[in-house]
């Protein structure tokens, strides 16, 4: 059976994704989270690490994870309930967890942005929506109609996107942010384009996009962040000649 040392991985990944570099929330802890023995056969991509993941990871013997949200959002103590059951999988089962958010929005090549971006046929991007001094989406000028644009993001996701319809008819400077980048509307609206794709975002968006004259896409916020931890995981495994599968889950919201 082919395997990798985990350090090996850990460490393409920090310098791929510039983990070291990059400013994030405070729970976020971007980079390796959990270790395991040292060897890594299997990778399992995720975009959140719980219980069903950890347990659906050892079922399709991954020996590492790799996620958009990683072990550290909530408060790490105590370990009760089925936080315990998780890290008792994880410790059982030799199962690492490696994580990167922001750095994984933003990365030029294979975040979650810049392949939607590739998704929808967009060319030339350039850098969008600074957050925490660095910018995290793209955004690009184009010509497409609001509603095939709709219907494009409907096959991408997988489900139909939630369109607030306030800008023009025919978009032509389209940002992108993955997640819960609704509330950053203002600074799309800022940053002067006139359809903004993320997954969700609070209620006064909905006035807020009227008086700004701008589209809104909500896409949900699990679907627009599948695309970043398949690419890494498939960029991890072309680099060490690894097998890897998504392991996806099913979400309400």
């Amino acid at each position: 059976m082919i395997s990798a040392r985990l350090s090996e991985i850990v460490k393409f990944c920090d310098k791929l994704l510039k983990v070291n570099s990059f400013k994030d929330y405070n729970e976020a802890i971007n980079g390796l989270q959990f270790q395991n023995n040292g060897k890594v056969t299997k990778i399992g991509a995720a975009v959140d690490v719980d219980l069903q993941t950890v347990q659906n990871a050892i079922d399709n013997q991954c020996d590492m994870i790799v996620v958009h949200h990683g072990l550290m959002w909530n408060a790490t103590h105590p370990f009760v309930g089925k936080r315990y059951e998780m890290i008792k999988l994880l410790v059982n089962h030799n199962v690492a967890v490696y994580s990167s958010h922001l750095p994984l929005d933003a990365n030029p090549d294979i975040g979650n942005n810049i392949m939607i971006c590739k998704k929808l046929g967009l060319k030339k991007t350039e850098p969008f929506l600074n957050l925490k001094g660095q910018s995290i989406g793209f955004k690009a000028r184009c010509s497409i109609k609001r509603e095939k644009l709709k219907s494009t993001l409907a096959q991408i996701i997988g489900q139909n996107p939630i369109l607030i319809p306030h800008g023009p008819d025919v978009c032509k400077r389209i940002g992108i942010v993955s997640g819960g980048a609704g509330e950053d509307l203002n600074i799309a609206v800022q940053e002067g384009v006139d359809t903004y794709i993320t997954g969700e975002g609070p209620y006064w968006t909905q006035y807020f996009a009227e008086i700004s004259n701008i589209n809104v896409f909500y896409c949900g916020h699990y679907q627009t962040e599948t695309f970043g931890v398949k690419a890494l995981a498939e960029t991890i495994s072309k680099k060490f000649k690894l097998p890897w599968i998504f392991i996806n889950k099913k979400v309400f919201i």
